[in-house]
């Protein structure tokens, strides 16, 4: 067995010298093999080449490079293609989180307790009122019977491989992996101030983060069976355009009175209805496509870390 813990970096040159130095202490004290994968996020400061020198110093520590930013879950992506635990934890490099905190994340899952082990902060945290509207809209919308989704992880290798590779959606990993099965649990995770640099959280995030959450719902209610709310829709509509036009028939009949805008609403009932229906006949096509590309993804990346394996 053994731990991978993934570690997003963006500019972080000046902590991710302490961090190493902290985790070779606790990982020598631990009975399980532990590595760390740095993914430089296309930093802009001395951050790759820091880490060039201290994957000569610490045998534990792998680096991986993106030219360019692609976000925390592109990283973390990046990380679990280049990690070969069992057992990978999300853990980011500002040293808010000590690395003598690892093993109490991972202990859940090695007494096969559970799949998936979210930290829930204790201490001061700048962003504690933004961060519980979030974390209360997301219990209410998802009923996840955790109070921190927004937090250091550790998780089994198969919950990150069934989960879709989107930007910003690893603030959901908890909501998408009890949503297929994985059993969760929490522990406390002390929070320190950051020891170096500033955050990257801006006001900006806050609109995303909400239009993602909507998003997380929509692909968790619809995404597998999308006939169902679009076919639901396109049928209203059908009974719509249908109840107006036996009206509309009737009017004439017993009235002798005709009248076009009622005809033009079942035309355009009729005719919007179809299009939704065809929408979510496509919309089955392409969900029953992206459950074989997944398991395709599934198998090239178990096929990449045999050959990574069997090459080192």
């Amino acid at each position: 067995m053994r731990v991978s813990v993934l570690v997003p970096a963006k500019d972080e040159a000046e902590n991710l010298p302490l961090f190493m130095e902290q985790a070779e202490k606790i990982f020598a004290a631990q009975s399980v093999g532990y590595e760390v994968v740095v993914v430089d996020d296309g930093s802009v400061d001395d951050t790759w080449h820091v880490l060039k020198q201290l994957e000569a110093k610490y045998s534990f520590l792998r680096a991986v490079r993106h030219r360019s930013k692609r976000g925390i879950a592109d990283a973390l992506r990046t990380g679990f293609l280049n990690a070969r635990g069992d057992i990978l934890v999300f853990y980011p490099a500002d040293l808010q989180y000590k690395p003598e905190d690892i093993p109490a994340l991972v202990a859940p899952i090695l007494a096969d307790e559970s799949d998936i082990v979210t930290g829930y902060k204790q201490g001061v945290y700048e962003k504690a009122f933004v961060s519980g509207i979030y974390n209360r809209l997301s219990r209410s919308l998802f009923k996840v019977p955790v109070r921190d989704l927004n937090s250091v992880k550790a998780y089994r290798r198969e919950v990150m491989e069934s989960l879709p590779a989107r930007p910003d959606w690893h603030r959901y990993m908890v909501v998408m992996a009890a949503a297929q099965g994985f059993s969760l649990s929490e522990v406390p995770v002390p929070l320190y101030p950051r020891h170096a640099g500033k955050s990257k959280f801006g006001i900006g995030r806050i609109p995303v983060g909400v239009l993602d959450m909507l998003a997380v719902w929509f692909e968790l209610r619809f995404a597998t069976k999308p006939l169902l709310l679009f076919g639901m829709m396109g049928a209203a509509l059908f009974l719509i355009g249908l109840i107006v036009g036996i009206a509309a028939v009737l009017w004439r009949i017993f009235a002798g009175v005709g009248f076009r805008p009622l005809l033009n609403l079942v035309e355009t009932c009729l005719i919007v209805g179809s299009v939704f229906f065809s929408t979510g006949l496509i919309g089955e096509l392409v969900a029953a496509q992206r459950s074989e590309l997944r398991e395709l993804r599934r198998r090239v990346d178990e096929a990449s870390l045999s050959q990574r394996s069997n090459n080192e």
